[in-house]
């Protein structure tokens, strides 16, 4: 989960101090390619080795080109904001002993922790899916961590590159602070959520804010690349929340605290919670088959819409919720089979579709049984973890918002986003 030299461990028996996790959404538990290095569904951030922070320290207004990359060549972490062709300041940052960063974007230069792809929805690989540009920056942003209690964790727009450089070229926005402070934001933005009642069962959705690249918190730009900022919200930190969400126009990420991970549904739990609903013996009402839900392994690696049709997989009409197992009747359209079912128990007409649990515990709000799927995309979680995703609006593209299943990315149907599943006991 983390490089060599990365952690730091306090003594010999004790743990490495872990900051907290980044989960990217829309993927169950690991990439449908499997996770290698630092390209993973998920990124633990731990307190390393050997402090890695840094803090702006000398500012130089340059009046020409050469005399800025001179300012760059020490080897020094610094950003430099273009104002024209012929002004650019650069302002220096020194070594910070009290912080460690931690980088995030789509490069795979050194400098970037976790490389985070476009996310596409309904569960596939973007490695195996075109896409014809990326709009996630290679040096999105960075994280950075207070290496003493409460390590407190904040976001900031923008990374270092491979030459320690953030620059902010002439179209950028950017600007000169009441205190004489320059600041900017990134091409498509760094946008953050922090939810209302932190991230447990009263949780409720916050408001979208973008983060400039010093950290400062504004409202969102009228588009998401528009070069006039938003207003200033002086009332709101960039400081990282359990359950804060963290969206780099392509993939959005989750932030779970080392404590908050505390709380949350273990592996162990989602596999118990399958046994139990297995042991209940669920029947399907029409060939009063026995269902059963697949391993948590099949079902991470599962996507919803190339379900092998296996005779126990249970599979759902979801505008009623009533549980079968497979079958092949009640048609309403021959292009697309199972978008329009009509239900045998109830008549009710929608979506049907194989039933997979959602085994990424990070999403989960509650330790509740799984009784409610995603709809249209069949995910199974607890009831208080469906409703809350089914009123967050996350955004899509440059400047559409709509409610997401985290386990796929899948859009959720505007009317109902999420469905009570209605199982038939066995019969004998």
């Amino acid at each position: 989960m983390f490089s060599p030299g990365q952690e730091e461990h306090c003594g010999p028996t004790k743990e490495p101090v872990k900051y907290g996790e980044l989960v990217v959404l829309g993927y169950n538990g690991s990439l449908p390619s499997g996770d290698r290095g630092r390209r993973r569904s998920r990124f633990a951030l731990y307190k390393r080795a050997k402090a890695n922070g840094v803090k702006p320290s000398t500012v130089h207004i340059l009046n020409n080109p050469q005399a800025s990359k001179a300012v760059n060549c020490k080897g020094q972490h610094s950003i430099s904001y273009t104002l024209s062709r012929n002004q650019t300041v650069v302002v220096e940052y020194s070594h910070d002993k009290d912080t460690d960063m931690f980088q995030i974007g789509r490069s795979t230069e050194s400098p970037i922790d976790f490389v985070v792809t476009d996310t596409v929805s309904g569960g596939g690989d973007s490695e195996d899916t075109p896409i014809t540009q990326s709009t996630i920056s290679r040096f999105a942003c960075r994280v950075v961590c207070e290496r003493n209690p409460p390590y407190t964790a904040r976001i900031y727009a923008a990374g270092f590159d491979s030459s320690k450089n953030i620059f902010l070229g002439e179209k950028a926005a950017k600007w000169k602070n009441p205190d004489g402070q320059m600041d900017g934001l990134t091409t498509n933005g760094v946008l953050v959520m922090h939810p209302r009642g932190g991230f447990t069962e009263e949780s409720k959705p916050g408001v979208w804010r973008e983060i400039s690249v010093c950290g400062d918190v504004y409202t969102l730009r009228e588009t998401r690349s528009a070069q006039t900022r938003g207003k200033l919200v002086d009332s709101e930190s960039n400081v990282l929340q359990d359950g804060s969400l963290v969206d780099l126009c392509g993939a959005t990420l989750l932030w779970r605290t080392a404590e908050g991970l505390f709380h949350t549904p273990t592996q162990k739990h989602l596999e118990a919670l399958r046994q139990e609903l297995n042991a209940a013996r669920p029947q399907c009402p029409v060939g009063l088959n026995t269902l059963a839900f697949p391993s948590m392994q099949r079902c991470s690696r599962a996507v919803p819409s190339v379900a092998l049709q296996e005779d126990k997989q249970p599979w759902a009409y979801l505008a009623c919720g009533h549980v079968h197992g497979y079958h092949d009747w009640g048609h309403r359209s021959e292009r697309e089979p199972n978008a329009q079912r009509e239900c045998p128990m109830c008549r009710t007409v929608g979506p049907y579709v194989p039933l997979w649990l959602g085994c990424e515990p990070a999403f989960y709000v509650d330790t509740g049984a799984p009784t409610h799927a995603f709809v249209p995309c069949g995910h199974v979680c607890s009831e208080k973890s469906a409703r809350y995703w089914s009123e967050i609006p996350l955004p899509h593209g440059t400047h559409a918002f709509h409610a997401a299943c985290p386990f796929c990315a899948t859009q959720l149907d505007f009317t109902q986003g999420c469905s009570k599943l209605i199982f038939q006991g066995p019969v004998d």
